[in-house]
């Protein structure tokens, strides 16, 4: 037996509480829309979410369908696979007993729900709107290179998503270039931020360190390179002090550079206001990623470090979108990804040569706010009616 028609459904794993910034805002999202329509949140968690919701007072006006999520960042690629594959079946049945008119899915999982998202709406009349936050499987395909057979057939998928939906929401210029040059879709492209968390201006004054690394430790992150670099900066008698939050494979590395080097310190795995309040303590943030997967991904960490009032050390090509971003927000300075390059940015940066102020435009800060991220998902979903100054067809590229 069905229930009356949905108005809109939110897929995504990273929801609240677990998606401290991602899943807060989408969070909002959904209670914002919720006040006059039937919304329903697709997603995976620890625990009964509706239980977690009404006791922190939240998610008035939202129907919560979660199943329960069994993996981690640390389980085995089998446990992760899995837990994917549950929640794409439970995305599918959800849709078909909602039968939202309108989905909003984004890649978390990537390809997979998605192309569920699509099936569903081909068989029942709906919209989607598809938040393209990393391109899959190229993203992937940069670490992994077996499974090329695969791989084409996740593009083919993807691309056949991207073509039908209603909307797509990307990050940057070049990741917007490579979904309309990978799949040819005539759909608008939205180029929107991911949101950061806000910080009181009493946390930025005080800049008790030099530079920063908060995030992920991945393979596309060169942290091998960073490493070596910060070594040979204090081995030539450098005196900046060094501060890493988060997870990931390169840990170890970053450990025992911790253990070996009085001014860098490693501070673990901390919470997103946690990091938020250590990366305001810096003058300075690292933005190190690969060349090669800056087609395909932009480091979410970029909107906290502006956020945070810092100045950002992008590690990384000059063409390359981050670079671009950087030098057209008067955000900070790049440096090429190399040691010798990168020890004379940091002898640079200690002696004061080149540097920007921290300070970021107003209008680049709000366009980071929670706020402004829910106001913009709303308009693009069209949900709501805006002035014509503050409409976002500016960020779409529109064919």
């Amino acid at each position: 037996m069905f229930y009356r028609r949905t108005d809109v459904a939110v897929v995504n794993r990273s929801f609240w509480p677990n998606g401290q910034v991602i899943g807060e805002a989408l969070l909002q999202f959904a209670e914002n829309i919720g006040e006059q329509r039937r919304v329903v949140v697709i997603t995976q968690a620890k625990g009964d979410l509706r239980q977690q919701l009404d006791s922190a007072g939240r998610g008035r006006g939202v129907t919560a369908r979660s199943c329960p999520a069994r993996s981690t960042s640390s389980s085995s690629l089998a446990v992760r696979v899995g837990d994917a594959v549950v929640f794409m079946f439970w995305v599918l049945f959800t849709l078909i007993r909602e039968r939202p008119r309108k989905v909003y899915v984004a890649t978390d999982p990537p390809v997979v729900v998605p192309f569920v998202v699509f099936l569903y709406a081909k068989c029942f009349g709906a919209h989607y709107y598809y938040h393209v936050q990393d391109i899959h499987p190229e993203a992937a395909g940069v670490v992994y290179r077996g499974g090329r057979g695969v791989f084409s057939i996740l593009k083919l998928l993807d691309s056949l998503v991207m073509r039908s939906a209603r909307g797509l929401i990307t990050l940057s210029a070049e990741m917007r270039n490579t979904i309309r040059e990978r799949s040819g879709t005539n759909s608008p492209i939205y180029q929107v931020a991911n949101p950061a968390v806000a910080i009181q201006k009493e946390l930025k004054a005080n800049k008790e360190r030099d530079l920063v690394f908060c995030g992920n430790a991945g393979r596309l992150q060169l942290v091998p390179l960073l490493v070596d670099a910060i070594r040979e900066y204090l081995r030539q008698g450098g005196r900046m002090t060094f501060t890493f939050a988060g997870g990931g494979i390169h840990v170890p590395l970053i450990e025992k550079l911790a253990e070996e080097e009085e001014f860098v310190e490693y501070l673990g795995v901390v919470s997103a206001r946690a990091a938020a309040t250590i990366v305001a303590r810096h003058r300075w943030a690292l933005l190190p990623l690969d060349d090669r997967v800056s087609p395909f991904a932009f480091p979410s960490k970029s909107s906290s470090y502006v956020m945070a009032g810092c100045n950002i050390l992008a590690i990384c090509g000059e063409g390359t979108s981050i670079a671009r971003w950087v030098r057209e927000n008067a955000v900070g300075r790049c440096c090429r990804p190399d040691i010798t390059s990168l020890v004379r940015c940091l002898h640079e940066i200690e002696l004061q040569e080149g540097v920007s102020k921290g300070d970021v435009t107003l209008e680049l800060e709000q366009s980071l706010t929670i706020d402004r991220f829910v106001a913009t998902l709303t308009e693009i979903l069209g949900l709501t009616t805006y002035h014509e100054g503050d409409r976002v067809e500016q960020g779409a590229d529109e064919c």
